[in-house]
């Protein structure tokens, strides 16, 4: 067999296949070539998915005629002018995209720079370029392309349905959007307009919020927390929604780095570690952020797609996101989202239909494997501090509506006026009423307990009678070994034992007796999926869970005024206590102006 160059036309088509793997993949590419020339408007254009006609239009810097040429050529760009691959600020650099895309389809330019008397098109088709030829066109630059495929037709056939593709190019946009929201941009078929987003104004914070909220629901930025945060060269800046407002899935969670939209396994590990107190497993938090880091500490040159990012001191990363979350939940305090006022007014109103239920597994959490033994369970009933030890000083009767309005500020959640079923505690507002779950609420207070005593006094071990050793491939013992000061200080103690082997000499004594086998083969997963020992975090939370959950006041327990109002203060000034420890809402708040409708006041 002999060794030759293949011709120009299969190269472009191999390059393709890498960096175009669907319309949305062109869509992307072209968008971010119109970024990068500065543009302030970017409209496109999608029919049928994006299979039959796609069009980019920008009011960008343009090109001329003699660009116009180079640029579908093959590793042509003007976006490494020293070409440093180590010193990227743009989200183009390869110089493939074009070319890719006009291998596989019929495509044509438009372009025109400042000054020109006249802009000029150059058209590509399977790869053949015609030589440019003036056009009426404006400032800026319009790429066409048609029967996306066609010299690859067997690449149509792993296309999906047109709402699919186009569902998936609307994505593409969306992100980019997000990034850059002093940029307008439209989507739409040409008849129809389906996205429109205008440019939004003010600092950088407040333009992405505008942009994120109309992206992501107008419920977000009413329920979202600002995260602004720097350690050493890197800076985080986006919004996370509050814990009550989730998902079930994580779609609507992004990652920029540097202004590209990135889809990163550091992000989800990363979440998952900062929510981990205040969300049930199976729900997803709302979130974007946006990471700023010098450009010699990140490599973009990872994959055709430019997805996928490498930093050079991932922990560094990780840590600062999940400090800088962590931070941002702590302090938003008692609050809870807005859609659970919103959902209860749903519920009330006949003509709505009912509401989804929050999908804490609240059930599933209390019997989880692992639960605490009887001995444990006694011993959270220290963390069961009574309710009439705090300062209750007002009681039900005593307090007038004038009070009430004196004390709105240093009061949120108002005072108590009732108990309902011996389970709910209504409580009146300067401007409302709140309702909140007795458990619920005294749960999240116990458990808050829990964590800052196993802060101060560690978490206590249990050492084995026969050390236990595991044997594991030699990669994952190597994790494993390698963390053994971060395992300890979480009460499991390991040691390396010879080539692929790791030996166990105490666990964690509140989870009991455990699977120490199937725990260790986890954190090697963890550790090699996330770089996070979250195996070891998760068990240990459901344990401080349910230990929380059976220390505290149980729903049916009669409260007098002052329990009541003791609960209602220590709330307000405990973290998180908007939510149990299964990412249910605590407390319903209900304003006058909303009530009043309902009974049609207003």
């Amino acid at each position: 067999m002999t060794i030759r160059l293949l011709p120009s036309t299969t190269v472009n088509r191999i390059a393709a296949g890498e960096v175009v793997e669907r319309p949305a993949s062109a869509i992307k590419e072209l968008v971010e070539n119109s970024i990068d020339a500065s543009a302030k408007r970017i409209d496109v254009i999608i029919r049928d998915g994006g299979r039959t006609f796609m069009s980019v239009t920008d009011d960008g810097c343009g090109m001329s005629p003699e660009e116009l040429t180079l640029a579908v050529e093959r590793h042509a760009t003007s976006k490494l002018p020293g070409d440093d691959l180590e010193n990227i600020h743009t989200l183009g650099f390869r110089g493939e995209a074009l070319p890719s895309i006009s291998s596989v389809s019929r495509m044509s330019i438009t372009s025109r720079i400042e000054g020109a008397d006249s802009a000029w098109m150059v058209a590509i088709e399977g790869g053949k370029k015609s030589e440019p030829a003036p056009a009426a066109f404006g400032l800026g630059t319009i790429i066409e392309v048609r029967e996306l495929f066609y010299a690859t037709p067997a690449r149509l056939k792993f296309l999906k349905t047109p709402k699919t593709e186009n569902s998936h190019a609307l994505d593409a946009i969306k992100r980019l959007a997000m990034a850059h929201p002093s940029i307008a941009f439209t989507v739409g078929d040409g008849s129809r307009t389906t996205l429109k987003l205008p440019r939004s104004q003010g600092d950088m914070l407040s333009a992405r919020l505008d942009r994120l909220d109309a992206i992501m629901g107008n419920e977000f930025a009413t329920n979202a927390l600002a995260i602004n945060a720097e350690r050493e060269d890197l800076h985080l800046s986006g919004h996370i929604g509050l814990p009550t407002l989730n998902r079930g899935n994580a779609a609507l969670q992004f990652l920029f780095v540097n202004g590209r939209p990135v889809k990163d396994k550091l992000l989800f590990g990363t979440v998952r570690g900062a929510y981990r107190d205040f969300i049930s497993h199976d729900r997803h938090p709302l979130l974007a952020l946006f990471l700023d880091i010098p450009a010699e500490s990140l490599d973009v040159n990872v994959h055709p797609a430019k997805t996928e990012v490498r930093f050079r001191d991932a922990g560094l990363v990780r840590g600062l996101i999940v400090s800088a979350l962590r931070h941002a939940l702590a302090e938003a305090g008692h609050r809870a989202s807005t859609s659970v006022s919103n959902q209860a007014l749903g519920a009330m109103r006949p003509e709505t239909s009912s509401p989804k239920s929050y999908q804490g597994n609240y059930s599933a959490n209390q019997n989880r494997p692992g639960a605490p033994s009887a001995g444990l369970r006694e011993a959270a009933h220290e963390f069961q501090t009574p309710l009439n030890n705090l300062d209750g000083s007002l009681s039900v009767k005593e307090v007038t509506a004038e009070q009430i309005k004196e004390v709105a500020d240093d009061w949120p959640l108002g005072v108590a006026r009732a108990q309902l079923h011996e389970t709910y505690i209504v409580a009146q507002t300067d401007n409302g009423i709140v309702i909140v779950d007795q458990h619920a609420a005294h749960e999240r207070l116990v458990y808050e307990d829990m964590k800052k005593a196993l802060a101060e006094d560690g978490i206590k071990r249990q050492g084995l009678l026969i050390p236990e050793v595991i044997e594991m491939d030699e990669g994952a013992a190597d994790r494993i070994a390698a963390r053994k000061d971060e395992f300890s200080e979480l009460g499991l103690v390991v040691e390396a034992f010879g080539p692929g082997a790791i030996v166990v000499r105490e666990t964690p004594a509140m989870l009991g007796e455990i699977n120490i086998h199937g725990l260790i083969n986890d954190l090697a997963d963890d550790l090699a999926e996330n770089d996070e020992a979250l195996s070891l975090k998760e068990r240990l939370a459901d344990v401080s869970a349910t230990m929380a959950c059976h220390g505290s006041v149980r729903a049916g327990r009669h409260l007098n005024g002052d329990e009541m109002n003791a609960l209602l203060r220590q709330m307000e000034v405990t973290p998180h206590s908007g939510q149990c420890n299964h990412g249910r809402p605590t407390y319903v708040e209900l304003k006058l102006a909303d009530i009043e409708k309902l009974f049609g006041r207003r």
